[in-house]
């Protein structure tokens, strides 16, 4: 079964490379939490400082966070992560390091 048409809400053409970017319509976004609060990932090596490297945790395709809710239960050999839908919340406003909610 092939993947349904995605409907495009946006799309721009770069007249150089001819790359277009197209930002397109989805049902909701899809957070993986951990006992119903959500989270970040982050990867660190523990023998080398290069940083931490931080992983996606929400996406807009249902499986994904499935898979990575499975994967996180499996590794960390609990059933406490779960995948949340998230279809609206309160707007944020960014205002010089304050995120101010928009009632």
């Amino acid at each position: 079964m092939s993947r349904p048409k995605p409907f495009i809400l946006l799309s721009r053409v770069d007249a150089k490379t001819f790359k277009a970017e197209q930002v397109l319509k989805a049902d909701a976004i899809y957070a993986v939490f951990l006992d119903d609060q959500p989270i970040n990932l982050r990867s660190v090596h523990t023998t080398i400082d290069l940083g931490p490297k931080y992983k996606k945790c929400s996406f807009s395709n249902p499986g994904h966070a499935f898979n990575l809710k499975d994967k996180l239960n499996r590794i960390f050999k609990t059933d406490r992560f779960s995948v949340h839908m998230l279809t609206a919340g309160d707007k944020v406003l960014e205002q010089q390091d304050v995120y101010a909610v928009n009632p």
